[in-house]
């Protein structure tokens, strides 16, 4: 018979004797590097700031890799960048107040994409908190209030002791299905003052495996081995949870043509017999879809983007694989599977019969062509051919990062990833600024492996100070940024600021710069994958600058 005291874990002569003897003038922003470090960071990200010295210097006092950047924003892009390369919980330590609230856009991107950020941010000291406006600098009335409806969950430690059972929660709750960025506030005293809790060992925040129920899954899987003309649409689900390989398995096995949102770009072969590409605002795709008998939608929520602007309308049966609960039929009926993708489409493997369809192969093939003819007019013919350019030139197994920029929208629909998770940008949240800090983010993530950024001549001015984070941590990003401000480009309201000479800029940041056109872009752009550390190409489509 087992009792309750059977499974206590006694501690060994070892972690005794730590506890009996911790080191002297260990703090609160120990107690915190301290848990981080024995949940397995490696690499933290942020920007210091007066209410968070005492974590910034307890970072420094540790064998944690500490990625500065100039603004919170794309400090926040940078974690949500290594998030997703990895898959693992990444740090994001930030200040109170203005510090804090710079950040949330790029949560907000990361709660899209499921990035999981743990952002663990300082607070005014205990006696400021509550409302009671004591008139410290960085005071908010509700600080954490700011985050709650951005980030999946919220946590907070009032005392030193609390330190190590929050960040583990957050830990958690930040990589269990859907993953996705999660608030920590610690006030800045709690962080400063001296603490004679022993050194933190063996912190443990295994995250929950969310499993799919079998009745729903055979019930789908006899749908989809008796359907006619079945489709599945992958979100980017398939691409948090690794689930690539099973995807194929299963459009293969039930030959179902299979078209990818674009955040889930690369979780299907763009070149694939099945593959419907991600041509989703293309009409001909919409009714191919519509056509569905049934239809097969893993990991996406079917939102504005995945949806042609909500004109999609299935007239077939649905079922949906959605891990997060609140997406779950949110706009279509459907039989809904609460799941992790890779769970979900096990299961179907486990379950699903063969189901031949000499046709299927046939039918993507017209749907393409009917695309293609569509497509490829003068009209936009020239983001085509820098689109085939920048593929040509980008390593296979290299990951890009878009921002919101005309050639990105173009290459949602029509660049080829090659590989999973290779491919991202900031649609999730629609920001701009994403791409170049996110790139860095993916360096540090992947070193030794080229990373590139695309953004407009708009979007890069969000992010021109990064050029002395790139440099200063010689990271191997080329930056290619589409400066299409001239009097040839199209024009609308409001929308030609001014801007910089960017190749001077980044010169005077120490930054080899290539001045390219349309036609010299892919030796350009090759040449400038293969420079070790940061570069920029700086592309005039409408050709150079009076």
């Amino acid at each position: 018979m087992t009792h309750d005291h059977d499974l206590v874990l006694r501690p060994t002569e070892a972690q005794r004797a730590a506890a009996l003897a911790p080191p002297p003038g260990r703090t609160g922003g120990d107690l915190v590097v301290e848990t981080l470090c024995s949940l397995g960071a490696n690499t933290v990200f942020g920007l210091p700031g007066q209410r968070a010295l005492a974590l910034f210097d307890a970072v420094g006092r540790s064998d944690l890799r500490f990625v500065g950047l100039r603004t919170e924003n794309n400090a926040g892009f940078a974690a949500d960048a290594y998030g997703r390369m990895t898959g693992e919980a990444v740090p994001l330590l930030l200040s109170a107040g203005p510090a804090a609230l710079m950040a949330l856009p790029a949560l907000a991107e990361a709660a899209a994409a499921s990035a999981p950020v743990v952002a663990i941010c300082a607070q005014v000291p205990v006696a400021g908190l509550g409302g009671g406006r004591r008139g410290h600098l960085n005071e908010l009335r509700d600080q954490s209030a700011s985050f709650r409806e951005v980030v999946k969950s919220v946590h907070s430690a009032r005392t030193p002791s609390q330190i190590p059972s929050v960040i583990a929660e957050a830990w958690e709750s930040a990589l269990t299905a859907p993953p996705g960025p999660v608030y920590v506030e610690i006030p800045e005293d709690v962080l400063r003052d001296e603490t004679v809790i022993p050194q933190v060992t063996g912190v443990d925040a295994t995250p929950h495996e969310l499993a799919p129920r079998p009745e729903l899954t055979a019930v789908a899987a006899h749908w989809l081995e008796n359907a006619a003309r079945p489709v599945i649409i992958a979100g980017g689900g398939v691409i948090r949870s690794d689930a690539a390989g099973k995807l194929r398995l299963l459009a293969e096995r039930v030959n179902a043509p299979v078209v990818t949102t674009y955040g889930g770009k690369g979780a299907f072969p763009w070149t694939h017999p099945l593959s419907l590409q991600s041509w989703l605002e293309d009409r001909h795709t919409t009714d191919f879809l519509e056509d569905a008998d049934v239809l097969l939608v893993v990991g996406s929520g079917l939102g504005e983007l995945s949806s042609n602007h909500h004109t999609f309308f299935p007239a077939g049966r649905v079922v949906q694989i959605e891990a997060d609960l609140g997406k779950l039929e949110s706009n279509h009926a459907a039989l809904g599977i609460h799941a992790d993708a890779r769970l979900a489409l096990q299961a179907l493997l486990e379950t699903v019969a063969e189901r031949e369809d000499p046709t299927a192969p046939e039918r993507v093939r017209l749907l393409l062509a009917d695309i293609a003819a569509r497509t490829t007019p003068q009209a936009q013919a020239p983001e085509h051919q820098l689109l085939a350019s920048i593929r040509a030139a980008l390593p296979p197994r290299s990951p890009s990062f878009w921002d919101m920029t005309a050639l990105s929208y173009r290459a949602w629909s029509a660049f080829d990833p090659k590989h999973p998770n290779t491919m991202h940008s900031g649609q999730g949240a629609g920001g701009l600024g994403y791409a170049f800090p996110a790139a860095l983010g993916a360096a540090v993530a992947e070193p030794g492996t080229p990373v590139l950024a695309v953004s407009g001549d708009g979007g890069a001015m969000y992010s021109i100070a990064e050029l002395a984070t790139a440099v200063q941590h010689a990271l191997d990003v080329t930056w290619l940024i589409v400066d299409d401000g001239d009097d040839e480009a199209p024009r609308e309201t409001a929308a030609d600021p001014a801007r910089p000479d960017f190749a001077a800029l980044a010169a005077s940041f120490g930054v080899p710069v290539t001045t390219t056109t349309p036609q010299s872009l892919r030796a350009d752009l090759t040449k400038a994958l293969k420079t070790p550390g940061p570069s920029l190409v700086l592309l005039h489509p409408y050709g150079a600058r009076a």
